[in-house]
């Protein structure tokens, strides 16, 4: 008989296998017993605390009015220096709101001014929802509160012309070249509309010959609004951004329920995932169909767990009865809807699968069962909005399109441009185009490889699926080739309602409050000496009125706004 151990022997040979997968098991995670040293240690759960005092709710008055005055001036300026159509602009030629277009100088200043006091009321607020940094608050703000002033903020930015970006007078050409019949996935706005077409000439130059990039679903509903709107372009602005406004009514109503699940305490995540300047200012104001994709994702994820996990409270899981399967596939249709505008959300999908593979128990065919029920439900709705639209599936095929964009943003395009500015100061040439088609699929690789450990670990139940998720759109979207400040959202919107230790708020808050400063409200047409004088006269204004309000507003930690807080009950999980 062969002695166990002995080379050739089967101990032998499995022992040798065992070695080999260990080092892949372990980049998996599937060998760490416990989430002390994993991604898990962002999270900890938060305590109910009491509501605020009186003193406290008149700062809160004070901090509601000033991001308020912020976004009721930028709506003003954006009348002069926001993305204003080149035709059809309803300001043209009168007298008084004229006169903003006429002085870009003064209008740039009041921009930034309400862009700074809306950051700057955003973080006071903070203090009475998450505290100081690395503390809690030891009275919170309520939700009615909270909604109440963000309803307060979002209105100016309703009604003002789009700021930030252009990219809503794209959606309106490529959603009139599909009400025409012709497939916006083949032909650009000068192909399909001509290039003296008055949709054409409000398109960025660097966008005009280029087909859709966006999801069919999107495009269907572009077509619809083109149908109403035609080619009236400030109709066609407002009817977009209603949609806006419906994704970004779909993320106050899941975050704060997905928080709860992960016992985070709703004000604290939409503080930081809805109330966020990226999303004043970009979502609502800038009219971007991120909103719809998010809003979709995050109510899909929220369906599908309330079927495997059922309600923070209910002391279990539910039975999957009818109910619950129903719950289920509306909740996949739901986020394959999302991917449907843009393809990034489909991940969530992945997430939501790992979570009902471990409802269904241990091994290997739990996983390929989940992953074969929501492939099918995902192909099965993708197919339908495909065909339904009449649009097909030439979006696959148009997905790159942004990469045409070198952006700052992105680590590995500005590894590559660093390093090829490099080789021109040495005297090597010029080999930035090279260095990008290197750096970029090695980012695409590292973010493939985290979205893996992700899953594993939510499959393991070290990680909770909106954390797994939010991980893993951070990673994707800093290593995603173009990075758009509102991309950010991708992952600070989901991981607002799982993470909370300070070493995710810290950057999250900073990132998204020097984003949210340093952005033109157009990016074009402003010379330097514009841009200089009015950020000087901001910063001269900002100290100002710092100095005045130091005793009427909260800016330092004080006793009652940030100090630890009581024991009390806490936000409950489900897993």
């Amino acid at each position: 008989m062969p002695v166990t151990g002995q080379a050739g022997a089967p101990g032998a040979s499995a022992s040798l296998g065992q070695r080999a997968l260990k080092p892949v098991r372990r980049a998996l995670g599937l060998d760490i017993k416990t989430p002390d040293h994993t991604i898990a240690v962002l999270h900890s759960d938060e305590s109910e605390v009491p509501g605020l005092d009186r003193r406290e709710r008149r700062q809160l008055d004070r901090i509601r009015l000033m991001g308020a005055t912020g976004t009721v001036l930028m709506a003003i300026s954006a009348l002069g220096i926001g993305a204003q159509p080149v035709h059809q602009n309803p300001t043209s030629g009168m007298r008084v709101l004229g006169i903003f277009a006429r002085a870009h100088t003064g209008s740039l200043a009041m921009c930034m001014v309400g862009t700074v006091t809306v950051v700057l009321a955003w973080l006071l607020l903070g203090r009475f929802a998450v505290g100081s940094l690395g503390g809690s608050p030891r009275h919170r703000l309520t939700r009615r509160q909270l909604d109440r002033t963000l309803l307060l903020w979002i209105i100016p930015l309703c009604v003002a012309p789009p700021m930030f970006s252009n990219d809503v007078y794209s959606y309106l050409a490529q959603s009139e070249i599909a009400a025409r019949g012709i497939d916006p996935y083949l032909e650009g706005p000068v192909a399909g509309l001509g290039i003296d077409n008055v949709l054409t000439n409000n398109v960025p130059n660097i966008w005009r010959e280029t087909p859709a990039p966006y999801g069919p679903l999107f495009l269907w509903i572009g077509h619809g609004i083109a149908q109403i709107t035609g080619e009236n372009i400030l109709a066609g602005v407002w009817v977009h951004r209603l949609l806006a406004l419906a994704g970004v009514a779909l993320i106050v109503w899941a975050l704060p329920r997905l928080s709860v699940r992960c016992g985070v305490a709703p004000v604290s995540a939409l503080w930081l995932g809805v109330a966020n300047p990226l999303v004043l200012f970009h979502l609502v104001g800038g009219v971007h169909n991120d909103a719809l994709m998010l809003g979709l994702m995050l109510a899909g994820l929220e369906f599908m767990l309330r079927a495997i996990h059922g309600l923070p409270g209910d002391g279990g899981p539910p039975p999957l009865d009818g109910r619950a399967w129903a719950l289920l596939i509306g909740g996949a249709v739901t986020i394959s809807l999302s991917s449907s505008v843009k393809v990034t959300s489909i991940i969530a999908l992945g997430f939501a699968g790992m979570a009902l593979a471990r409802r269904w128990g241990p091994g290997i065919r739990p996983v390929l069962a989940a992953a074969a029920l929501l492939g099918f439900v995902a192909a099965l709705t993708t197919l339908v909005i495909s065909t339904a639209s009449g649009l097909g599936f030439g979006w696959l095929n148009t997905l790159n399109t942004a990469s045409a964009v070198r952006s700052w943003m992105s680590l590995p395009t500005a590894l590559g441009i660093v390093t090829g500015f490099g080789g021109v100061l040495l005297g090597l040439g010029d080999h930035t185009t090279a260095l990008l088609s290197i750096t970029r699929p090695i980012a695409a690789a590292v973010a493939a490889f985290i979205t893996v450990r992700m899953l594993v670990a939510t499959w393991t139940g070290r990680m909770h699926p909106v954390g797994a998720l939010g991980v893993s759109l951070g990673a994707i979207v800093l290593l995603f080739p173009v990075v758009q400040p509102w991309y950010l959202l991708w992952a600070i919107v989901p991981m607002a309602a799982w993470a909370t230790q300070p070493v995710f708020r810290i950057p999250a808050i900073g990132v998204s409050a020097v984003v949210s400063v340093i952005l033109m409200p157009r990016g074009a047409d402003l010379e330097v000496f514009q841009i200089v004088g009015s950020a000087v006269a901001t910063v001269i204004i900002a100290v100002l009125f710092i100095v005045v309000t130091r005793n009427a507003l909260p800016w330092r930690a004080q006793q009652g706004v940030s100090a630890p807080s009581q024991p009390a009950g806490a936000y409950g999980g489900t897993s």
